[in-house]
């Protein structure tokens, strides 16, 4: 091949890989510029979302609202027994919930990682992830109300603690895998006992995790709806016996909303104000211990 005839190969490589670059180019603009326009897209939903809540709900906080009772149509009341009956019934799943998810955590990534059993325990965790929280509180409506006839806000705990367990028992489990096997090894070789392995060392270590998991799960059954309308449903008055229906800040939300008086709407967008910031709280809580302990 002449020195020409190889210039001129040359040239046309450099213009083919000219093209290409160009071609590749002109394509990633399109891409980003499609990605920031869907980013664009949502950020603007959120934040009218997040300005709706906070200029609706701002405006129906007051004095009356945390020490009064839900009202009659037209009259001037508040939401503490719903903000009562809320917090009664997350704390009461949280603390019966997290127990029973930890410790099945354990279980899956310390005891019996690749058994028959904790196969079975992963196919029914998932199911109980993706079921949806309408599903689980007709469950607990036909197995725990229909059987007492009655409203309750056990039963509306106990409906929440099914949805904070599965959620518990995978951050669990992910978390101790995360830990490196050489921790276990170095403390097996000095004799230490195996529970005293995962009390004392993985489970420490993975604690900022385990803590994140519980605070997420807090987090979603903070604004569940649904479980709580089959299980505690609803009480215009102060209760704290867990064995009658008992007032949650989603219901009383969901009722107040769907009103055509004034004074009930300016309730729900306080309560919906005040469990936006409470997600908010435990959802920034959880990322600040998982970026200090990790």
């Amino acid at each position: 091949m002449s020195t020409a005839e190889r210039l001129l190969s040359a040239k046309a490589l450099d213009e083919t890989r000219a093209a290409k670059f160009a071609s590749r180019k002109r394509i990633n603009v399109i891409a980003l510029a499609l990605s920031l326009s869907a980013m664009a897209f949502g950020l603007f939903w959120l934040f009218w979302i997040l300005w709706e809540t906070l200029r609706l709900g701002v405006g129906g906080l007051a004095l009356a609202t945390f020490t009064e009772m839900t009202p009659p149509p037209n009259e001037v009341g508040g939401i503490a027994n719903a903000i009562f009956g809320s917090l009664v019934m997350v704390l009461l799943a949280t603390f019966v919930g997290t127990p029973i998810g930890i410790m099945a955590g354990i279980y899956l990534a310390e005891y019996n990682p690749r058994g028959w059993l904790s196969n079975i325990i992963r196919f029914v965790n998932d199911i109980l992830l993706s079921a949806p929280s309408i599903v689980i509180g007709l469950f607990v409506y036909a197995v725990v109300v229909a059987y007492f006839k009655s409203f309750s806000g056990l039963a509306g705990a106990l409906a929440l603690a099914l949805i904070v367990i599965p959620v518990v028992i995978r951050t669990t489990e992910n978390m101790l895998q995360l830990i490196p096997a050489g921790l276990r090894e170095a403390a097996y070789a000095l004799g230490t006992p195996k529970w005293k392995v995962i009390l004392s060392i993985t489970l420490r270590a993975a604690r900022a995790g385990v803590v994140t998991g519980v605070l997420l799960a807090v987090a979603r059954i903070a604004g569940e709806t649904a479980p709580l309308l089959f299980t505690a449903l609803s009480n215009q008055f102060w209760t704290s016996d867990l064995t009658r229906p008992m007032a949650s800040l989603p219901v009383t939300i969901f009722k107040f909303a769907m009103s055509p008086y004034e004074n009930w709407q300016k309730l729900a967008w306080a309560g919906v104000f005040l469990i936006t910031v409470a997600v908010l709280g435990l959802n920034i809580l959880a990322r600040v211990v998982t970026r200090n302990k990790l």
